[in-house]
């Protein structure tokens, strides 16, 4: 991947995780380009199919395009930043991330967004005044 495709994600981002919306300048790892569709399933590197991922979020999704949620165990694709608006899927609740389709839900699961380290940084975050959980 070349640096000006690079930069076209990290600017489109504004520097945040396209998932859990938490900026780079928060966290000890330095972000990652994801594909969101990945390459092992056919997706290309283009800019479309590739959003700025925290390493939390990128290490836990992997590859997948979906998961398994719903009272059905029904098979749900995930959130594909490219496609879907951010605040149609997801809302906060304080330092908790909350679906609010099937969708949103599954994604929050697969990409373990709501793990106790990360709603600790979040709540530090926000009472500090640092960061507001809003999505950029």
């Amino acid at each position: 991947m070349d640096q000006t495709l690079r930069g076209q994600v990290w600017q489109r981002a504004n520097g945040c995780c396209e998932y859990c919306q938490l900026p780079q300048e928060f966290d000890m790892f330095p972000f990652q380009i994801d594909h969101v569709i990945a390459e092992k399933h056919h997706g290309q590197t283009v800019e479309e199919n590739l959003a700025l991922s925290c390493y939390h979020c990128n290490i836990h999704k992997g590859p997948n395009i979906a998961g398994i949620g719903g009272e059905a165990g029904e098979t749900t694709r995930l959130f594909h930043p490219r496609r879907d608006r951010w605040l149609d899927h997801f809302e906060w609740h304080g330092p908790e991330l909350v679906g609010l389709t099937a969708i949103g839900r599954v994604t929050i699961d697969v990409l373990n967004i709501n793990t106790p380290v990360r709603w600790d940084l979040r709540h530090v975050l926000i009472e500090s005044g640092s960061w507001l959980s809003e999505p950029a």
